[in-house]
């Protein structure tokens, strides 16, 4: 293949991966602990100014892996009845780097054994592409990269709005969600003077169950959860279950389809942080180039006397 052949194909590989997997907000590993992530119904769940961080290294040592950094803080308002939230990411993978910015509005209709939450969110994605970054072996050589002329060596941004709906309902021990974080199918275009590429961001539909069973006054399991389905993709699911010791320390593992399993530590500082890491150990074929994935978590939460007295905040866990 010449030089403008393989200038194209990589090109038009990178931006599909970055328009299916990059273009919406990665399913992080711990996202149980931080679901307004995935369903803007959950602002205010947790009633208490709650504020999140997760950064995810994914697939060590494989160059141009995607990194993942998420901040989320959440409240609620009005006796509980309102929710607001707001989620700031940033993911990277290769040569592509996308900002999303969305935020998230709730109201919560009190039933007899527990309650509903209606969610709606609204932000934008802006993505960033710089190929000036990549090196091409140039034809007719064992070495050299193609030239900084090259129509396809340059930088590319495009700014895409979008918004999202979802259900929450919850009690002391058992929570369903149903989410559709992007209601827009976004068309991403890469346009050059030497070709046109059109592809387009496909709806995901979110479904998350959980349920706490208590085993003894010190110890319980937290069973859970999360099926994706997403228009033009194959389905895919989590289930996971972590062990919780005094309502201090949790231990769980997570079966993930296709990319394997995950290691699962929380950790309750005090009343106001929590630490939490995840280790994906992969079994698909990138196991031979990769050692797996990283993910860690910071949670602060506080009650706020003018907006929370005399309201029960759920325990973290």
């Amino acid at each position: 293949m010449n030089r403008l052949s393989i200038c194209t194909l990589l090109s038009m590989m990178l931006l599909a991966s970055m328009a299916y997997g990059q273009q919406q907000r990665p399913i992080q590993s711990l996202y149980m602990f931080d679901q307004l992530l995935i369903n803007p119904a959950y602002a205010g769940s947790q009633v208490q100014l709650s504020a999140t961080s997760i950064y995810r290294n994914q697939w060590v040592n494989l160059d141009g892996a995607p990194k993942t950094f998420t901040f989320s803080a959440q409240s609620s308002f009005v006796r509980g009845r309102m929710g607001l939230g707001i989620v700031l990411g940033k993911d990277v993978i290769g040569v592509h780097e996308d900002f999303s910015l969305y935020a998230s509005y709730a109201y919560k209709i009190k039933m007899p054994n527990g309650s509903l939450s209606m969610g709606l969110m609204a932000g934008f994605n802006s993505l960033q592409s710089d190929f000036t970054k990549t090196t091409v072996p140039t034809a007719g050589t064992g070495g050299g990269v193609a030239g900084s002329s090259d129509p396809f060596y340059r930088e590319t941004n495009a700014m895409n709005p979008n918004f999202g709906t979802g259900l929450f309902y919850t009690n002391k021990e058992f929570y369903f969600g149903f989410s559709v974080p992007y209601l827009l199918n976004n068309e991403i275009i890469q346009d050059t003077e030497l070709a046109v590429e059109t592809v387009k961001n496909t709806r995901n539909y979110l479904i998350s169950i959980g349920n706490t069973f208590p085993m003894s006054p010190d110890f319980k399991i937290i069973g859970s959860t999360l099926l994706r389905f997403q228009e033009g993709a194959p389905f895919s699911f989590d289930i996971n279950a972590n062990g919780v010791f005094k309502d201090v320390v949790g231990l769980g593992v997570s079966y993930r389809l296709v990319e394997g399993m995950v290691y699962l530590f929380e950790l309750k500082i005090n009343e106001n942080f929590h630490v939490g890491y995840a280790y994906d150990m992969t079994t698909s074929g990138l196991n031979t180039v990769s050692n797996g994935s990283h993910e860690f978590l910071l949670n602060y939460r506080i009650r706020i006397p003018t907006l929370h007295k005399g309201l029960e905040c759920p325990s973290y866990f």
